[in-house]
């Protein structure tokens, strides 16, 4: 359990250093207010989980270990949107998948859209 946390850790620090300079460098080099470096790491983590996430697991493939570095580690880091983008292929697969994921991607984005300014209001109402 330790090995998996400092490998999740390992992933997560590299993941979150790359999304805050590619961020960054795609905002300052096309200006504007429109979110678009936010916009180019959710789009390119979501790229490359479902590439780490393919990757074949037996005869030389990824173990495990180096699956969890990748996805919840670097991809985590990176962007969770990515890993959101992986759940919903997911569960695509299911008997009820298209209902289930479009249940899961209404309820994260109402929801969490609902957090967020509960959280803001929160703050607001202290100051």
């Amino acid at each position: 359990m330790i090995k998996d946390v400092l490998l999740v850790g390992v992933g997560s620090f590299v993941g979150g250093s790359l999304r805050m300079l590619i961020s960054k460098y795609v905002q300052l080099a096309i200006a504007g207010a429109f979110p678009l470096g936010t916009m180019v790491v959710n789009v390119l983590g979501c790229f490359l989980i479902g590439i780490f996430s393919s990757l074949p697991n037996s005869n030389g493939g990824v173990s495990p270990a180096v699956r969890l570095l990748l996805t919840t580690g670097f991809c985590g880091g990176f962007t969770t949107f990515s890993t959101f983008m992986n759940e919903n292929a997911t569960l695509l697969k299911g008997g009820d998948g298209f209902m289930l994921s479009s249940l899961y991607i209404i309820a994260s984005l109402a929801f969490g859209f609902i957090a967020l300014l509960a959280g803001r209001h929160l703050v607001m109402s202290f100051q």
